[in-house]
């Protein structure tokens, strides 16, 4: 499942000011905690798939549509963000008469239009933008089976995040990215995700915010996630406002999307979205 609180929009993130909107990412990630120590990462682990309602109903979700809304700076709009087992991800949001689509299919291809930086039509994804989605649309995360899937975990150590008591756990991904999650040592929700997304060449850092945890279909998501480049500077807000669990998607959606219709001319000046870069998936 996503970030979700999982959910993993995962978030690069910006600011709203400028013509041009670099990146955007919902991060939404499903995550689950990697250890105090390798003699009892499994009792850890335990611990936060109890916290989020168990493995085997996260293995019984097998699609998932996440709605909301997100916003940069004054501006927002909604998004809506599909996701189908094993990586298949939709995500479209909508700004100022502008919608941005972004579509992975699940194995190799990916498509994403940019409006805001006058892209209208869904061009196929560059290597970077292709690494980031594969894993914003990984279901369970990079903490699940991260020994299989070639990642290596190791604590850090004790933090604080908000004033609460937190275990630093650093991910260094098989392509050597390295994330830092940041999980409640009372609860083992997930509150903070660091760490960096490439964008046009350059790494981008990113900080994302996890609250406001609720249930649904027996699992805990976070229904609030804030983002940017530091935590003065958190650009991106998502405010999920309904998950479904098990959708029916059609796989037809998960394919080059039509090219958007031409927005109406705004009454106005309009601000168009500009983002640093946001995190995600976990």
């Amino acid at each position: 499942m996503w970030v979700r609180s999982r959910f993993a929009i995962s978030t690069p993130t910006g600011t709203i000011n400028s013509m041009r909107l670099k990146t955007l990412c919902i991060a939404f990630l499903l995550v689950l905690p990697a250890c105090a120590s390798a003699q009892n990462v499994d009792q850890i682990i335990a611990k936060v798939l109890a916290a989020r309602g168990g493995l085997a109903k996260m293995r019984a979700i097998h699609s998932e549509r996440v709605s909301g809304k997100i916003s940069f700076g004054d501006v927002s709009g909604p998004f809506v963000v599909e996701l189908k087992r094993p990586l298949k991800m939709h995500m479209q949001l909508t700004i100022q008469n502008q919608t941005m689509v972004r579509v992975y299919d699940g194995q190799s291809q990916g498509w994403a239009n940019n409006p805001f930086a006058g892209k209208m039509n869904p061009d196929a994804m560059t290597e970077d933008e292709l690494k980031n989605i594969t894993e914003e649309s990984d279901f369970d995360g990079p903490l699940v089976d991260y020994k299989r899937k070639g990642n290596h975990v190791e604590l850090v150590g004790k933090d604080k995040v908000n004033e609460k008591d937190v275990w630093r756990v650093k991910l260094t991904t098989k392509n050597g990215d390295v994330r830092f999650y940041l999980f409640d040592a009372n609860s083992f929700h997930l509150l903070k995700w660091e760490g960096q997304r490439k964008y046009e060449g350059k790494e981008l850092p990113v900080e994302s915010y996890f609250s406001d945890y609720r249930e649904v279909g027996g699992l805990k998501f976070a229904y609030a996630i804030d983002s940017g480049s530091s935590a003065t500077d958190l650009t991106q807000k998502i405010r999920i406002e309904k998950i479904e669990l098990n959708p029916e998607l059609n796989d037809a959606e998960f394919t080059k999307p039509p090219t958007p219709p031409l927005p109406d001319a705004p009454a106005g000046p309009a601000t168009t979205p500009t983002a640093p870069a946001k995190p995600p998936a976990s």
